[in-house]
């Protein structure tokens, strides 16, 4: 699946984000029972929110989500229903999995976020910004903040 433009009523955005989460103590407990269960309720969490997986890939002991969402949820919202969602349908599917970790909790308690650009990187986007306005009502702002001692 590919990002695309989301189009609501007052706005359209593209927010992908790649988002990493490890099992609680980093457990070895992702195979391919979970990756089952886990893709299976990914599809549900897009039918019950806009939160796209673009992408999931799964290690012995973490996970690779490449989500797609609106503005209406913060990272912290998305990745929040992910892990108990996930979590949820694992243990009352692949019980076992409930053996190898003890506190009842399938995930660790932090993740790691990054947003994905999909027109560039950084500097791409940077650039881009810096160049609004064109040459001419840039030196215009520039001489006026001279004049003004801004500088």
């Amino acid at each position: 699946m590919e990002s695309r433009y989301i189009h609501k009523s007052h706005n359209v955005s593209v927010l992908v984000y790649h988002v990493v989460c490890s099992a609680k103590y980093r457990r070895v407990v992702m195979d391919k029972k979970v990756d089952v269960v886990r893709r299976d309720t990914c599809l549900e969490i897009e039918k019950r929110w806009e939160i796209y997986f673009l992408e999931v890939g799964l290690d012995r002991d973490h996970a690779h989500f490449l989500i797609q969402s609106v503005p209406t949820y913060s990272v912290t919202q998305i990745v929040t229903r992910v892990k108990i969602l996930i979590a949820r349908e694992v243990f009352a599917k692949v019980p076992e999995v409930k053996k190898k970790l003890w506190g009842g909790e399938f995930w660790g308690k932090g993740y790691f976020v990054n947003t994905v650009g999909q027109h560039g990187g950084e500097q791409v986007i940077a650039a881009y910004v810096a160049g609004q306005g064109g040459e001419k009502k840039y030196e215009r702002l520039h001489k006026a903040q001279l004049t003004l001692g801004l500088f």
